[in-house]
């Protein structure tokens, strides 16, 4: 991108504002002393940019960022197709969704549209290469953000065409198919693809792999989506980056699949602070910054974020004061080259209104709101020298979305309560409690290059995955992976012959059977004297795996229930490497020890304190530098002691107190 700097900005609806130019030129000067230096325009626009099929209407949107551009305001040009005019929905029904229950939505809403449809494809071609055609080379214009946070599926007839074609195309023979899936359960094989449906709930629901194969299908469609609207962009004449905005932890798609499609990741976030513990809902935005940034492995920007208040969640609490730099400052410790808002200015109506802006319905500066954002465009100007540097990670975690899609599916061994997220999040807690960079990959990447890797719960294999982990570990790499794990394949059938599925040498043992507990119950695993303590005990619930093993050594053994005695955790040195096996849910303290553990027999512990819990710490580096970020989202101020050491002061107080929501930046040379 074009920029210099850190991108400082967001969402900007002038359409809304067109009957009331003395806003618009308000806004401008509003901007200006915010020191917001960019806005992405277009997001919802398709109405007013083609009122009518076939008339285009440019000129307000060429004169605007033609001003924007005289004022020193870049843009971020969106491609209309989130959410399309009524004119088209009217004139061809079939660009609407048909639900899993078979039947058509209603105009209304967004992506209320389907991807397969050619009438839609070419509806949104012709404005995307239009637009492309016009403004794909203005100077103003950074990158093109195509649609909004996708998501949704459709059941239409065309959909149902495409995924059996997909599926013909995956599997050759409708007997490969069958076979694949297990068709014969309940006596329902197929004699064709034709006879094939997607899943729902009138009617096959119960094959697993065809729930399974619908979701890649649903990414797959999504994808091809995006690719479509790309090409339109760059047959129009443009070369720009593109990105989409991603969403929190979302489920309805793979995004592992679209970074061979994008520029330059991006997401939307939207925490419910103050909720609960402010150091827990930190770590959870932490965990899905460093998600998006292993997309592409490379800085990547937050899209979206509210100044304040939201109006969608159940509660629309305010940011108290400091919440906003913080917040916005954790993107950038994390990877971000920028931070945008949703939204500029607040609209008048609709589904919107109550919705946080950088200028609200009063249309002052002297709100607190106002205040505050342009206290952290001043923070980012500060730290300009940062943008563009890298986060570097010799620690990963693998979080496979399809074996997700699998596990939750899975009908059992709990059907209420699997607690993988938490499971991620007590690893992703042990590793980032010592400053360390993490980085969140799926099984289709390598592992080549990480000193340590977890797999928490990886149910299914795909990709190869076995031989990955197999290969990383007779290097030397040290692998941790988890009960119920190597479970079933790619289409979620059972593996035969033991589980791990292909690892049993690797990791010394096979999982002969897995208890899940009630809620109310719980065991313990007790220290083994071999790698922690002899007094350690650590608690575990929900799930206990009961391993017979080969090679490997007991490091904790189970206290109670018929399985007192067995191995709750155990290590295995294969060839030049070691594989750790966790047999239970333990509490997250146990992470906490064993990250430390592990990561000092690696020596990748380089930062010169302690970090207490509600302190987050962060490093970018680029050719010279290494910048070190510290945040406190806790009540207690934190004093940073650098006396002795190499790095200097690039913001915070001098005396190195880091209060509530504050953050501290440091910097040395590499």
């Amino acid at each position: 991108m074009r920029q210099r700097g850190f991108i400082y900005g967001g969402d900007y609806n002038p359409e809304q504002w067109l009957d009331t130019p003395e806003i618009l030129k308000k806004d401008i000067e509003y901007m200006k002393a915010a020191h917001i230096n960019e806005v992405t325009l277009g997001v919802f626009s398709w109405s007013v940019l083609e009122p009518q099929e076939g008339v285009y209407h440019f000129e307000w949107l060429k004169q605007l960022i033609d001003n924007l551009w005289k004022n020193g305001i870049s843009v971020m040009l969106s491609t209309p197709s989130a959410a399309r005019p009524k004119w088209l929905s009217d004139a061809y029904p079939e660009v609407l969704r048909v639900n899993e229950d078979r039947t058509k939505n209603l105009f209304g809403g967004r992506h209320n549209h389907c991807y397969t449809s050619p009438i839609y494809r070419e509806a949104i071609y012709k404005i995307d290469r239009k637009l492309s055609e016009e403004f794909g080379n203005h100077p103003a214009i950074l990158n093109w953000h195509i649609s909004n946070e996708l998501g949704g599926e459709c059941h239409c007839p065309l959909c149902q065409a495409a995924f059996k074609k997909w599926l013909k195309e995956k599997y050759q023979t409708i007997d490969a198919l069958n076979k694949a899936w297990n068709t014969t359960f309940w006596s329902h094989t197929y004699l064709s693809f034709d006879q094939v449906e997607s899943p729902s709930t009138k009617g096959e629901k119960m094959l697993h792999g065809l729930n399974l194969d619908w979701e890649r299908f649903v990414t797959d469609q999504t994808a091809d989506f995006v690719s479509w609207e790309k090409k339109a962009i760059e047959d129009g004449g443009s070369k720009l980056p593109v990105t989409i905005n991603m969403m929190y932890d979302f489920r309805g798609l793979n995004y592992h699949k679209f970074k061979d499609i994008i520029d330059i990741a991006s997401w939307d976030n939207y925490p419910t602070w103050h909720k609960e513990a402010e150091e827990k809902t930190a770590l959870d935005v932490a965990f899905q910054h460093d998600f998006i940034r292993s997309l592409l492995k490379k800085p990547f920007l937050l899209m979206e974020s509210s100044p304040t208040a939201t109006n969608w969640q159940s509660v629309s609490k305010l940011r108290r004061p400091g919440i906003l730099s913080v917040s916005s400052l954790q993107a950038i410790a994390h990877g971000a080259d920028s931070v945008q808002y949703f939204q500029i200015r607040q609209s008048r109506g609709a589904s919107e209104k109550f919705h946080g802006a950088v200028i609200d319905h009063y249309g002052g500066m002297d709100t607190r709101v106002f205040k505050e954002v342009t206290a952290v465009g001043s923070e980012l100007i500060k730290l300009s020298e940062i943008a563009g540097s890298e986060t570097k990670a010799r620690v990963a975690i693998l979080h496979d979305c399809e074996s997700r899609w699998a596990m939750e599916d899975s009908q059992g061994p709990r059907n209420k309560g699997l607690h993988y997220e938490d499971t991620l999040k007590k690893v992703y807690h042990g590793l980032r409690r010592l400053g360390l960079n993490v980085d969140i990959l799926d099984m289709e990447e390598e592992l080549d290059g990480y000193d340590l890797v977890f797999a928490p719960m990886l149910y299914l294999f795909r990709s190869q995955i076995e031989t990955k982990i197999r290969n990383y570990v007779a290097e030397g790499g040290t692998f941790v992976m988890t009960y119920w794990s190597g479970i079933v394949n790619e289409t979620d059938l059972c593996h035969l012959g033991g589980t791990p599925h292909d690892l049993m040498d690797v990791f010394g043992l096979r999982s002969t059977e897995l208890d899940a507990l009630y809620d109310k119950d719980e065991n313990s695993g007790k220290s083994t004297g071999v790698f922690f303590s002899e007094d350690k005990t650590y608690t575990c619930k929900y799930f206990c795996d009961l391993i017979k093993t080969s090679t490997a050594k007991p490091l904790l053994t189970y206290e109670s229930d018929f399985y007192k005695g067995l191995p709750a955790m155990t290590v295995n040195t294969y060839e030049k490497g070691t594989a750790y096996y966790i047999c239970a849910d333990f509490e997250g303290c146990f992470y906490d020890d064993l990250c430390e553990k592990l990561a000092k027999e690696k020596n990748l512990i380089h930062i010169p304190f302690a970090i207490p819990e509600g302190i987050s710490v962060n490093t970018r580096e680029n050719d010279t530098k290494v910048f070190l970020f510290i945040q406190n989202f806790r009540e207690e101020a934190f004093v940073v002691t650098m006396h002795g050491t190499k790095w200097k002061l690039l913001m915070g107080a001098e005396t190195g107190i880091v209060s509530q929501y504050e953050t501290a930046v440091y910097w040395m040379e590499k």
